[in-house]
């Protein structure tokens, strides 16, 4: 696998580990419980970056190039069950934060998708959320068969693993390496050159982990084309991810591309 070098610099190594307070346990195979440790999907991350604290996600947005850093989510079997109906899709921006966003002209003409991270149909549980899920700190350039194919197949995929297993951890964003794609708009929105995507469930057993790398292209190709380990992963975008789990089991879950089915 090619191992991408940042062109811009996304986040410092500063860590940061979530606190290890747990959620109510969950039943194993032997009708034990199994405590889960909390904001299990947020990855380490620096200091400087700017965390927001959406209604079921969070991001971490840069304000250089205006697209997240990394947007993470825990998705249940019962938010699924939820569903707030509406079919509009009203990208706008933040109205609560500062500093420079991304607009609706910016993609205009562009040729590219308004790119969901976290997708609109994990968060039809509410209102709220479902809205918030359009605000462009969500949001990336993404290429329109891409958008519409096999990252709309993983984004199904990880719905039918949060049915079966109960819930799914996630955490996607942008990769950046040559920037070839440049900018768009006034507000030069970078183009990302590929998406990542990890994802972490337990089976009642056990964790079980898996990760994605999407090129930003519209090539079409079988899910298992663009799997590898979330080692792999970390190595290619310089942050350490599911920071919450102890030492032993990350490092088991993360070395393998067993994967979930």
């Amino acid at each position: 696998m090619a191992i991408f070098s940042h062109c811009l610099p996304i986040c410092s190594l500063t860590v940061l580990l979530v606190g290890r307070c747990t959620l109510p346990s969950i039943p194993n195979e032997g009708g034990d419980t199994v405590s889960i440790p909390s904001n299990l999907e947020i990855p380490a991350y620096g200091t400087e970056e700017h965390i927001i604290e959406y209604n079921g996600f969070t991001v971490s947005y840069n304000h250089t190039t205006l697209v997240p850093n990394w947007v993470a989510y825990e998705l249940t079997a019962e938010e699924l069950e939820v569903k707030y109906d509406s079919r509009s899709s009203n990208f706008s921006r933040d109205p609560n934060l500062r500093g420079k966003q991304a607009s609706r002209e910016d993609y205009s003409h562009s040729g590219w998708d308004k790119g969901h991270m976290a997708p609109k149909a994990d968060l039809r549980w509410s209102e709220k959320s479902y809205w918030q899920s359009h605000y462009f700190p969500n949001i990336c350039p993404q290429n329109h068969q891409l958008n519409g194919g096999d990252w709309n197949t993983l984004e199904k995929t990880v719905r039918r693993w949060a049915r079966q297993y109960g819930r799914v951890w996630i955490v996607c964003g942008p990769v950046f390496d040559s920037c070839r794609h440049g900018t768009i708009g006034q507000a030069q929105v970078h183009v990302p050159d590929a998406f990542f995507k990890a994802l972490l469930v337990h089976d009642g057993k056990e964790y079980r982990a898996v990760a994605y790398i999407m090129p930003n292209e519209g090539k079409h190709h079988p899910l298992r084309h663009y799997a590898c380990s979330v080692d792999q992963l970390e190595e290619l975008i310089g942050r350490d991810l599911f920071p919450a789990l102890d030492d032993e089991t990350e490092a088991k879950v993360e070395a393998s591309v067993r994967g979930i089915d």
